[in-house]
């Protein structure tokens, strides 16, 4: 009875040891505690819903009709289905494994074999008779009952591997949120180069109004005398060059429907605008927190650190897998060699077995599951830095970037203001006979220009907007 203690202690031994592999990686990377700005506010964008944030109520109609129709969701949240049917498996495998069955054969066994002899024997005995003879020259054999497999998890491998399988499903949850946050992210961004897009066109239609107006009353002044068919050309040049940008200007509002059509999961109609770009209004105060608090809140960060747990996970199984199996089968039903016999109460026949296994010898497959699953803890470690990294960089481009065009935004409002002011100045100073045509080409020219950059500033100005709330986790809590 000693040996099997001793054997498998030696067992254990010669299928445990020499796992030649570096141990997954420990320990979470160190973030920075402050971003660039200072960092007192209590309510950080981040922490805001969508519904809070956008203003526009045009826009979060948008938003909500994406989030109910958008394709990239549905494929999202198929992505969580299979991940919870995996850990559906994993988890089952913990459990033993039941089955009905029902067999039938026959043998013919050589007449010098044991089977053989025993059944020609047995049969001689006065103790034998009736139903109990075994027939011949072909035995039957019929079974009915049921029969178990049960792997008892001695070292935590099944248990590891649903422990993976847990953090995959949550994983894919956060995945599901991270395209929430970009449809959001991008629905916005699509409307505002919309209502950038009929802002420039608006610019551009009320120039050409003017351009056009200018160009008659250069023809009134060639005709009498005072201006020349150059000037002439100069003007209709201007009309035809801002015309074209009028046709580019409503070729980008093609361009943002039908991408806002295909977001929002139909085919391209009509967007209902809402405000017009001059009057988007931000939050008054957008700030960021705590570094580690706001980039916590990132569903890729999340995604990434619940990926690195499930690799970690995966090197506990695959180490675990070079110890031995244990796996009981017990059985129980009617057995019987006669078919008459074999639902009688004395057929009832019932057993176990156990089964201890584990590798010994060609051991490189579990070698190569082992190192696959270290390296990918070591990729899920190093892909979850990296999304930390990501994400402190896109947070303080977005709060340098909101300061920075809402300055850059205000001084091109003054510049429009001023040069506005030019181009009546110009007109009044040629009529008058104190400034050439040039002059007047010019002055118009650069308030067309100063209009159309403006709209591209308070544009950027949004979008900045936008990416920081995406940088901050888009309202995940």
């Amino acid at each position: 009875m000693r040996f099997f203690p001793a054997f498998l202690s030696v067992f254990i031994l010669a299928t445990g040891c020499r796992v030649a592999a570096p141990d997954a990686p420990t320990g979470a990377p160190a973030v920075p505690t402050t971003f660039t700005q200072p960092t007192a506010d209590t309510t950080s964008a981040g922490a805001q819903p969508w519904q809070q944030f956008f203003q526009d109520p045009a826009l979060t109609a948008l938003i909500d009709t994406a989030l109910r129709q958008n394709l990239d969701l549905q494929l999202a949240l198929q992505r969580v289905e299979s991940a919870r049917a995996n850990y559906l498996a994993r988890r089952g495998a913990l459990l033993p494994i039941v089955s009905a069955a029902g067999s039938a054969s026959g043998d013919r066994y050589g007449r010098y074999t044991l089977n053989g002899v025993g059944n020609y024997d047995t049969n001689l005995s006065p103790n034998i008779d009736g139903q109990q003879r075994i027939p011949g020259p072909v035995t039957p054999e019929f079974f009915v009952g049921l029969r178990s497999s049960w792997e008892i998890d001695l070292w935590g491998k099944l248990r590891q591997r649903r422990q993976a399988a847990y953090l995959r499903v949550l994983a894919s949850e956060q995945g599901r949120h991270l395209v929430t946050t970009n449809v959001v992210a991008e629905v916005a961004r699509l409307y505002y180069e919309l209502l950038t897009a009929d802002n420039q066109l608006a610019v551009l239609e009320r120039n050409i109004a003017l351009q056009r107006e200018a160009l008659g009353l250069m023809r009134v002044q060639k005709q009498a005398g005072r201006a020349t068919e150059l000037a002439v050309q100069q003007f209709a040049a201007q009309v035809a060059r801002t015309e074209s940008l009028a046709h580019e200007a409503r070729q980008r509002v093609t361009e943002a429907e039908t991408g806002l059509n295909q977001l929002l999961g139909r085919y391209p109609r009509t967007i209902t605008r809402g405000r017009p770009l001059p009057g988007q209004v931000l939050p008054e105060r957008l700030s960021a927190g705590v570094p580690v608090t706001a980039l916590l809140r990132r569903p890729d960060v999340r995604q990434a650190e619940l990926e690195m747990q499930a690799a970690r996970a995966d090197v506990a199984a695959a180490r675990a897998a070079f110890l031995p199996s244990l796996t009981l089968m017990p059985y129980i039903g009617f057995n019987s060699y006669r078919s008459a016999t074999l639902f009688d109460p004395t057929s009832l026949a019932y057993g176990a077995l156990a089964g201890l296994t584990g590798p010994l010898l060609n051991r490189a497959q579990f070698k190569a599951d082992f190192r696959l699953a270290t390296a990918g803890s070591y990729e899920a470690y190093y892909r979850y830095q990296q999304s930390l990294q990501t994400g402190f960089r896109e947070v303080v481009n977005g709060l340098q970037g909101l300061e920075n065009y809402r300055a850059a935004s205000a001084a091109r409002q003054q510049e429009v203001e001023l040069l506005s002011k030019a181009v009546a100045t110009s007109n009044e100073l040629f009529v008058a006979g104190y400034a050439s045509y040039l002059e007047v080409i010019t002055a118009q020219r650069s308030v067309l220009e100063a209009e159309l950059s403006l709209a591209e500033s308070r544009q950027t100005q949004l979008l900045q907007s936008v990416s920081l709330y995406r940088a901050l986790g888009g309202g995940w809590q």
